[in-house]
């Protein structure tokens, strides 16, 4: 996998170094692949739990608008303050730009919260993938502000979800029906609402991806 690059600039000089994250990281590109979309501003456990969750049976393609570095960051709710604090988080490096994208080639789509789906959501090339996965009834999981791609892409119409509550809004004026769970499962799409149920939503995904080779393996 290519390294990530940190880039730390000072009046005088600009240094590049590795980021941790990938450094030296290997992936089984002969296991069943599962897109998952990022951009600066995603958030840092919505992404990187199921990076490493998925990394454990399935290769994990990392895509965004273009194959550079991006920024994670961290929302916390911090003392004093009524939403949720937003500090800098680790770096992370896309494999493959939604222009250079197949969706025929992977399985799964997993589409985690943080600021950057408010901005990705205008992205064609990303609607267009995020499409396919509902024509073909492939395995989609949302999480948090996840919804605000699956809203524009208009396949929400119908469906009952979950998200956090602050975007609520973003599911119901597109024809879904929001439930207040923790994690709703409809069809071929798993959503949860944030941070505290990415253990039961990854559960849902991984057993979803199962069922879906499985019956793909049986046609």
């Amino acid at each position: 996998m290519v390294l990530a690059f940190l880039i730390v600039t000072n009046m005088s000089s600009e240094i590049t170094l590795p980021s941790s994250l990938q450094d030296g990281a290997s992936k089984r590109d002969d296991l069943p692949k599962i897109l998952l979309v990022i951009g600066d501003g995603a958030e840092v456990m919505d992404t990187l739990f199921p990076f490493y969750r998925l990394g454990e049976s399935f290769c994990v393609d990392v895509v965004a608008p273009e194959k550079r570095v991006y920024h994670l960051v961290i929302h916390e709710l911090s003392e004093g303050w009524d939403i949720t604090e937003e500090r800098k988080g680790y770096h992370l490096q896309a494999d493959h730009s939604f222009g250079e994208i197949d969706p025929a080639d992977y399985i799964g789509l997993v589409l985690p919260g943080g600021r950057a789906p408010e901005y990705l959501r205008y992205d064609e090339d990303l609607l267009r993938v995020t499409r396919h996965f509902f024509e073909q009834k492939k395995p989609v999981a949302s999480i948090c502000h996840g919804i605000e791609i699956l809203a524009t892409a208009d396949v929400l119409q119908g469906r009952s979800v979950t998200t956090i509550p602050k975007c609520r809004f973003d599911a119901t004026v597109c024809g879904a029906t929001y439930l207040e769970q923790p994690v709703v499962r409809d069809g071929n799409l798993i959503c949860c609402r944030g941070k505290k149920d990415m253990s039961p939503w990854m559960l849902g995904f991984v057993g979803m991806l199962g069922d879906y080779l499985e019956t793909e393996g049986a046609t």
